[in-house]
């Protein structure tokens, strides 16, 4: 899987961001049998200020989140919910499934909040946001329940703990 990360702020020196992604980013990939080889993900690691500029940007929401997605295309999630992706060129550039950024502060407190490794709560929320590019949401229970339990799958396979 391609990732092309920006490290903005210098809090996420002390994680290494681009080795969690590349673990978690490729796991909800395979998740429905997709080949990660054939994709791309843009990542901004920033941190509060500049998250809270973008949620106020994108979802006129002005305080800072965790992490934020932005897929490349709408993408339909059919009764069967595995996304459905356009057809893939093997031999072509690889497909990108859109943005994240992700928040060191934010995520810093949470996880310190949850009693949990900052690396395991990075790791959700990565795996978390990327499930968002593929069309996956919690608008409502029955997709959060649906999402969740994708995540909880995902993040078993990876050794990290039930976020829920």
């Amino acid at each position: 899987m391609e990732i092309d990360l920006l490290i903005e702020a210098a809090e996420w020196e002390g994680v290494d961001i681009e080795a969690l992604a590349e673990i978690a980013c490729p796991a909800a990939l395979e998740e429905f049998g997709l080949d990660p080889s054939g994709f791309c993900i843009s990542i901004l690691a920033c941190n509060d200020a500049r998250i809270s500029e973008l949620n106020t940007e994108f979802r006129a929401k002005p305080v800072p989140t965790n992490v934020l997605s932005w897929p490349s295309e709408e993408i339909d999630l059919p009764l069967g919910r595995r996304p459905a992706l356009p057809a893939l060129d093997a031999a072509g550039p690889p497909h990108e499934l859109g943005d994240i950024a992700i928040a060191y502060e934010t995520c810093a407190r949470e996880a310190a909040e949850q009693s949990k490794p900052v690396a395991q709560h990075v790791t959700h929320l990565l795996v978390h946001s990327t499930l968002h590019l593929l069309g996956f949401d919690h608008i409502n229970d029955e997709d959060a329940q649906l999402m969740e339990g994708l995540e909880t799958r995902i993040l078993a396979k990876l050794g990290v703990p039930d976020p829920y």
